[in-house]
């Protein structure tokens, strides 16, 4: 495999731990279960976008880019990330959202209210079957016209360049287990955009390593979901120059836990939140941890593990998204 020579910006100091969940793991009866803390990444309250935007942003600015234009729904923690990482670099920010079935509310609190305090430069909101790239591309267009230079980001930052940030969390999970002597069996972590898994995929197949990655979908079906991943998998392996056939069988996505649809509750979420929470003192969020963590949860119970695996869930952040729903888990008036 060629080096990954790529520049990248650095907004997190260290590696992000990886803790032991000792109590969940004995409240369910099943593996070992640890956490990466992905959450505690840096920029504003943290996430997995964090470790795309090395990447993305060192990428913009070495294009000699002055404002960064990306996309997402209202509470999108990756434009609240890539919000944060200009601001870091004295760039300019502009956001396309995609309006909710409910409808627009501009006083959102929420990763919406973060947008404003962060200093966002523009939002354009677009109705939801809109096409958010081409609302970036008007967008990047107006800027051109007053002289300036914009770099668009798609959505979750999920590219070949956005995924070598999980290119890199793989051999930063594979030194931890080295140094602990706890080799993983499996990562499991949500997957939407689809950059993070694929990433950890690539990773793992470049450090030889044995690690099986789980998706837990939070949109779409698994057919879908699996040939989306495939697909960035094997663009990233070419731009690194990764050899080897990339066979279908390496990427395993779980549709199962979505419900209803993207963002939209289930009574699976609410239970892995709160039990996580009681049991750990940890917060997840609605949209993405909390399913992926309701996944877990749901193949430990079907038996889907061995006792003596050893699951590493990946915590990908989100939890300003908790305060916008407090009425999913605060007790029911009598």
């Amino acid at each position: 495999m060629k080096p990954i020579r790529y520049e990248r910006r650095k907004y997190t100091t260290g590696n992000t731990p990886i803790e032991r969940l000792d109590r969940l793991s004995e409240a369910l009866g099943g593996p070992t279960i640890s956490i990466k803390r992905d959450d505690l990444l840096g920029l504003t309250a943290g996430g997995n976008k964090t470790r795309k935007l090395e990447y993305l942003v060192a990428d913009a600015i070495k294009q000699g880019a002055n404002t960064l234009i990306t996309c997402g729904a209202v509470q999108s923690n990756h434009c609240r990330l890539t919000l944060s990482a200009a601001v870091r670099e004295g760039l300019a920010c502009q956001l396309v959202l995609s309006e909710p079935e409910t409808g627009y509310n501009p006083l959102a609190s929420g990763n919406h209210l973060l947008f404003h305090l962060l200093g966002t430069e523009k939002i354009k909101v677009i109705p939801s079957d809109g096409d958010m790239l081409a609302a970036m591309e008007e967008l990047a267009q107006a800027l051109k016209q007053d002289g300036r230079k914009a770099y668009l980001i798609p959505v979750g930052g999920s590219n070949e360049v956005g995924s070598l940030g999980y290119m890199a969390c793989a051999e930063e999970i594979e030194q931890q287990a080295w140094e602990t002597g706890t080799p993983y069996d499996y990562v499991v972590t949500a997957t939407g955009s689809g950059g993070t898994q694929a990433g950890l995929i690539a990773g793992f197949m470049a450090r030889q390593s044995s690690t099986k990655v789980i998706g837990i979908n939070v949109s779409r079906d698994r057919a879908s979901q699996e040939a989306k991943v495939l697909e960035l998998v094997r663009g990233t392996a070419e731009v690194v120059g990764l050899e080897g056939e990339i066979l279908p069988s390496a990427v395993q996505c779980e549709d199962q836990y979505v419900g209803p649809g993207y963002a939209v509750p289930t009574d699976e979420m609410i239970e892995a939140v709160q039990l996580l929470a009681r049991t750990e003192g940890i917060l997840l969020d609605p949209v993405y941890t909390g399913k992926a963590m309701a996944g877990l949860i749901g193949m430990i119970r079907e038996g889907r593990f061995a006792k003596e695996d050893h699951v590493l869930f990946l915590h990908t952040g989100g939890s300003p998204a908790l305060y916008t729903a407090p009425h999913l888990f605060l007790p029911a008036k009598n």
